[in-house]
């Protein structure tokens, strides 16, 4: 098995585990089938099988990472099978026939189960095999300490099933003699998918440049050392006796609050557009004769991962609002239609965006998306802006809700710091906390 094959390991265990599901659920459906009062229905079937496709996306339990520990693995496996349970359960709330099936529905879940133990031993014997004969293996640098790096090379060389080939290692005093720039560049010709870092005590603006590095050239970055940026996010993975902290400069968002903060949104984002309806149709129809031009108003923002969507606002601008390029607003805009000042003002403007919501473009509570022309302006002064791309954008966020609309460049940068801070403490008791505040600046007017 080369190299170049093992991006499709993830697709096929994904696949294998689809037919294993189907096979549980025939085998369950076989062997119960003196108890089954009616035949299997086959849109039952579908959504089954499309639910599972969703927790299994979400959740990437088909995903095998280094080094390989089954039990971990298995532990992720077992974390899909509990969401695909609540899942079923929901489908069965509004089917409620099927509830006959439960009997099959346990033997599914025992065998699938079963079945996945087995598949997944087996795929790991198989990759600990072919890594120990040299294939499928990652390119790595090692650099820094000489001690640390011995400890790292003797752990890899006692475990070839990690399946790592070194292609260099140097030493703090090779990095020494080396211009920064001589350094990165020297790293970049190895090609490595993966630099290990071993310091006892580190430079943080090197380590800054590197991560960044890692990032910008999908290059993984894992440190040895005691020290941790403040500014950095870690996972730890343990090679045997030795600790590696694998680092990044982005935060990794927990799948239990992606799940909920989307069916938070979802759910209120219905409820607020169904109760909503009258004001939607009164502000549609003032919007329309107030001010000639279209009702709705759309613009291209950047969202998520740096995914560009269209956001949607009730116009509160003349339609010449920007022939002279791109503008923020500001107190008493002379641009503002005058429904528009009031609309902006209480923010009703922006309650099309629940549309945006529910199409997965934006969140009810993040921070706020912005247009890339100022999105690079807001780059060249803060850099640290790439992190709130890793989330998606809201309607509200704590920047605005304490900072309110930034009227230049340096403001944003300065409402930029709040929604770092909410960054870290994404929860939705928070996303409601901001909402109410939201809702006291809506009814004072306190927007512009």
């Amino acid at each position: 098995m080369s190299v170049r094959y093992s991006k499709y390991l993830p697709r096929l265990i994904f696949i294998t585990d689809l037919m294993l599901l189907n096979f549980a659920v025939y085998l369950a459906i076989k062997f119960t089938h003196n108890y089954v009062r009616q035949p299997v229905d086959t849109q039952f079937l579908l959504l089954f099988n499309l639910s599972w496709v969703a927790i299994s996306a979400i959740t990437r339990c088909f995903e095998i990472s280094r080094p390989l520990w089954l039990r971990e693995h298995i532990n992720s496996f077992l974390i899909a099978l509990g969401y695909h349970l609540i899942g079923v359960f929901i489908i069965f709330y509004f089917f409620r026939p099927y509830l006959t099936y439960l009997p099959e529905l346990i033997m599914c879940y025992a065998l699938f189960f079963l079945f996945i133990i087995i598949d997944r031993s087996a795929v790991f014997f198989f990759l600990d095999y072919i890594r120990k004969k040299g294939y499928n293996n990652r390119r790595i640098i090692i650099i820094g300490d000489k001690n640390i790096s011995e400890r790292l090379i003797n752990s890899f060389s006692q475990h070839s099933e990690y399946g790592y080939d070194l292609t260099d290692f140097i030493s703090e005093e090779q990095m020494a003699q080396l211009p920064e720039e001589v350094l990165i560049e020297k790293l970049l010709s190895k090609k490595p998918d993966e630099i290990f870092i071993c310091y006892k005590q580190l430079d943080g603006e090197l380590l800054k440049r590197l991560v960044s590095l890692g990032d910008d050239h999908f290059i993984k970055i894992k440190v040895v050392s005691d020290l941790i940026l403040s500014q950095s996010y870690a996972r730890l993975v343990n090679y045997n006796d030795v600790p590696v902290l694998h680092l990044t400069s982005h935060p990794e968002i927990g799948l239990k609050i992606i799940i909920i903060k989307r069916a938070f949104d979802i759910l209120f984002s219905v409820v607020t557009m169904i109760c909503g309806a009258p004001l939607f149709v009164l502000l549609y129809l003032i919007t329309k004769c107030s001010s000639p031009g279209p009702v709705f108003y759309k613009q291209e923002r950047v969202g998520i991962q740096g995914r560009t969507f269209y956001i949607y606002k009730f116009r509160s601008m003349r339609v010449d609002a920007e022939k002279f390029g791109p503008q923020l607003s500001r107190t008493d805009d002379p641009r503002s239609t005058k429904w528009g000042k009031i609309m902006r003002k209480t923010r009703l403007d922006e309650l099309p965006q629940f549309w945006n919501v529910l199409k997965g473009d934006m969140s009810v509570v993040g921070p706020r998306p912005e247009r890339q022309y100022y999105i690079e302006k807001i780059i060249e002064k803060t850099p640290g802006y790439k992190r709130l791309l890793k989330i998606k954008p809201g309607i509200t966020s704590i920047g605005q809700v304490n900072y309110g609309y930034a009227e230049n460049v340096d403001q944003m940068c300065d409402r930029m710091k709040h929604d770092l801070l909410y960054l870290n403490n994404i929860n939705i008791n928070h996303d409601l906390n901001i909402i109410m505040k939201t809702v006291k600046v809506m009814v004072q007017g306190k927007g512009k």
